[in-house]
């Protein structure tokens, strides 16, 4: 049987997984699901309309699938889907995703939110990310993966956050951070590459070296975009495949660059 404390308020309509924990005053919704071994320690309320995958865990005050922030928002049937191995801490706010935008905010797995971290309506977050304290990220926002980004920092309605980039505390985020790099200040700016980032996770100093080429095309040889990324795809991306996150960060960005 599932841990759940007898002060907890449950849904009819909740499917808790057996192994699941949920623990004093907390409340979970209508038409939540709940994963294996996932915790919800105290106080945290998952509102309604929710998936939660599995070795989760919750900390206290946390506003779980809460309806979105948005004056377009009728009541409709939106949802919020959390992957597995995330770790959600104290005061953070997950809202649901809205009818115009596919109705689905979805976080993805091993991700640590730090307290007061909110993610708003529509949020597509990938992996292996970490955001820090009171992080605040608007709509239609995309993290990709194993992105850092700091604390006090805002990101812009339909920005995207990129691969292995990291983000400076107390930074205003007006356009795309592309893969890779590091910005911080209010507006961001480039300031190089995360490279902290890559030797932690053993990247080799020979493809370190390429991506530093690939930013210094980019950020500071006073090319245009096309011609940098003509550089990128015909010199250095058979030197280095990683290089393809970067061009796909310069192809696909909707706002432009942080620079």
């Amino acid at each position: 049987m599932s841990q759940i404390h007898p002060t907890a308020l449950i849904s009819p309509s909740a499917k808790i997984d057996e192994t699941a924990t949920i623990g004093p005053y907390c409340i979970v919704g209508d038409e939540v699901s709940i994963g294996a071994h996932t915790v919800l320690h105290r106080h945290v309320v998952v509102a309604r309309l929710t998936r939660i995958g599995a070795y989760n865990q919750f900390y206290q005050f946390a506003s779980i699938g809460e309806d979105p922030q948005d004056l377009k928002y009728a009541g409709e049937r939106t949802w919020l889907e959390i992957g597995d191995h995330n770790t959600i801490r104290e005061a953070c706010s997950l809202h649901r995703g809205t009818e115009q935008d596919g109705g689905l905010t979805k976080i993805g797995n091993h991700n640590l939110l730090m307290v007061n971290t909110h993610i708003a309506h529509d949020c597509l977050i990938g992996d292996h990310n970490v955001l820090a304290n009171n992080v605040g990220i608007a709509g239609h926002v995309t993290i990709g993966n194993h992105t850092i980004i700091g604390g006090n920092s805002g990101i812009h309605q339909f920005c995207t956050v990129d691969d292995y980039s990291l983000v400076g505390g107390a930074s205003l985020i007006l356009k795309d951070v592309a893969a890779f790099t590091m910005v911080s200040g209010n507006p961001a700016k480039a300031h190089g590459l995360n490279v902290e980032g890559m030797r932690r996770k053993d990247w080799s100093k020979e493809t370190i070296d390429v991506l530093r080429q690939a930013y210094r095309t980019v950020y500071r040889s006073g090319l245009t975009t096309a011609q940098a990324l003509e550089i990128l795809k015909e010199e250095l991306l058979p030197q280095e495949p990683k290089i393809t996150l970067l061009i796909d960060s310069l192809q696909k960005s909707r706002r432009g660059v942080v620079r």
